[in-house]
């Protein structure tokens, strides 16, 4: 089974996922960060749940490096009981 970073938000969870594309693929963060040409603090922040924002560009070009969607990166889980 996957283990997800979960980060708590007041309406839901996020469900941060890259770690575990990256080592399923086994890509090293370094490798990532080369081939992406992005900086070791925003695939950080994107591993540990850090984010205040998303940057989609971002999001995009992981994507097609890893080839998989947005949601095998991130994932949004809303509660269960809203009313």
């Amino acid at each position: 089974m996957e283990q997800y970073l979960k980060e708590n938000m007041e309406n839901g969870y996020y469900l941060f996922k890259l770690k575990n594309v990256l080592k399923h693929k086994n890509i090293s963060i370094n490798q990532l960060m080369r081939d992406t040409n992005t900086d070791f603090k925003v695939i950080q922040r994107l591993m540990e749940g850090k984010l205040v924002k998303i940057d989609i560009i971002v999001l995009a070009r992981f994507c097609d490096y890893l080839n998989c969607g947005i949601q095998d990166l991130i994932e949004y889980v809303p509660n269960a009981n809203k009313n």
